[in-house]
């Protein structure tokens, strides 16, 4: 079965519009649990747009799924990730002009700072996935600098205007988990993920994770943080009994 990784930096982004104390991305994460989030993700950015320090380390002693940290490769970021001691960072790319995480990793473009890296984490017992296009030079370069797995990033999927492109996307990322298979990585997939577009995901993917977070926050709005994520959770199940011709 698919897990679903809940990413709850959105909540913190409302919070820092006025630099207030609510609403708490810490509550937060223990709401979404109770819908049957089996990961908590945050993206500790290097401006602390949304999510804090003190989000991390709170979130480190009441997180009672996963704690999946999001994080660029900066040095800051590394030695509080290691004090912290997520289960998991997944490595992304950042920029400060940019909305919100644009593309993936160019693993190609520094293959020895990501081995490095990577190998501090590892000699700290934290387990460590990148976020990658489904590109399969960025695939075979994650094994090799000693990922143990990726999240290929969906956004073209996500933003596809046609039925013909949304096919042709779902293909690349099919190709892509399947070279990321017989490479020996684990894979998971997550960006701009709704829940109008999951579905064919579950179906076709055979990924691990899911990782979703502004669509399960807008629709937390509505009904409530506990509902939207039993709601994503249910409807993974529903097309992951498709899958399994059940």
């Amino acid at each position: 079965m698919i897990k679903l990784g809940v990413n709850v930096d959105h909540v913190a982004t409302l919070r820092q519009a006025r630099l207030t104390y609510e609403p708490d991305p810490v509550t937060a994460t223990g709401l979404a649990e109770l819908g049957g989030a089996d990961i908590i993700t945050v993206h500790l950015r290097e401006d602390r747009r949304h999510i804090q320090d003190r989000d991390l380390d709170l979130l480190r002693q009441t997180v009672f799924t996963k704690l999946n940290l999001e994080m660029a490769t900066s040095q800051e970021i590394i030695d509080i990730a290691i004090k912290v001691k997520p289960e998991q960072v997944t490595l992304v790319p950042e920029k400060r002009q940019e909305v919100t995480t644009e593309g993936g990793l160019s693993v190609t473009s520094q293959k020895k700072l990501l081995t490095d890296i990577i190998k501090r984490f590892k000699d700290n017992d934290i387990y460590v996935s990148l976020f990658i296009d489904p590109d399969k030079d960025q695939i075979i370069a994650s094994g090799a600098v000693g990922a143990q797995s990726i999240e290929l990033h969906t956004g073209n999927y996500a933003n596809a205007k046609s039925e013909k492109e949304t096919a042709e996307t779902l293909k690349i990322l099919q190709e892509g988990v399947k070279i990321a298979q017989d490479a020996g990585l684990r894979v998971n997939a997550g960006h701009g993920l709704t829940y109008k577009n999951t579905g064919p995901i579950v179906e076709v993917l055979d990924v691990e994770e899911l990782h979703i977070g502004h669509s399960i926050v807008s629709r937390a709005i509505f009904v409530g943080l506990k509902r939207a994520v039993k709601e994503m959770k249910d409807l993974i199940y529903k097309h992951y009994l498709i899958k399994q011709n059940f």
